[in-house]
């Protein structure tokens, strides 16, 4: 007697579940927003014309609008204002700290900015793990050096450490303005990790292309 052949029963596969966003919320603790002043208006839409996105740090801070601005002007000035040092040495240094500090934020969007800046997303990549893999020149390599002292061991920091700046060509002024932008980094990465504050999604895609 043959046996009846059993046809297989396909099995029911559950849908893939929704992808969430990381950068949602901003960040970990629920500060309704404040409504935005015209001054703050003004820079969230200027953010979205030149990035397409207002960065989640400024949402962060987007619940009082004094903090928003005061966070916001010394941010621009000690990144954007005329400097001996250029935009990409402060993004530099902006990550080795971020980077002494693991801080998930700023290590992800100012990452983003040396790749962009720089055109070489590899320099990117060794600033966020280890800026002593980078072929750095002399002067990029003392300023790096200073900027993770100054983040490690700040009690350590004497003469010597601010000479072996200027034997690299740096200006009292240039040394002032490397270790404003530590200051402010260690800073920033202290209350973006109290906060959990996270990165947009956008960062994460942006330079990777190495240049041919």
């Amino acid at each position: 007697m043959r046996r009846a052949s059993k046809t297989p029963v396909a099995k029911a596969v559950a849908p893939a579940p929704a992808r969430v966003r990381d950068d949602l919320p901003a960040i970990a603790l629920p500060l309704s927003p404040a409504e935005l002043d015209p001054a703050n208006r003004a820079y969230f839409d200027k953010c979205l014309e030149k990035i397409g996105f207002v960065p989640n740090v400024l949402q962060a801070y987007a619940f009082d609008m004094a903090k928003l601005s005061a966070f916001a002007a010394m941010y621009n000035d000690l990144m954007l204002a005329p400097s001996g040092l250029s935009k990409l040495e402060r993004e530099m240094i902006a990550v080795v700290v971020s980077a002494v500090n693991r801080c998930y934020y700023c290590l992800t969007a100012h990452g983003a900015a040396v790749r962009q800046l720089s055109g070489d997303p590899i320099l990117g990549e060794q600033l966020v793990m280890n800026y002593r893999a980078a072929r750095l020149d002399p002067r990029r390599r003392a300023m790096l050096d200073f900027a993770a002292k100054l983040t490690e061991r700040p009690n350590e920091v004497e003469e010597e450490d601010r000479e072996a700046l200027r034997r690299v060509g740096l200006s009292e002024r240039d040394i002032w303005d490397v270790s404003a932008v530590v200051g402010f980094f260690n800073m920033s990465n202290r209350i973006a990790s109290a906060t959990d504050m996270r990165p947009n999604e956008a960062y994460h895609a942006q330079a990777r292309t190495l240049p041919e």
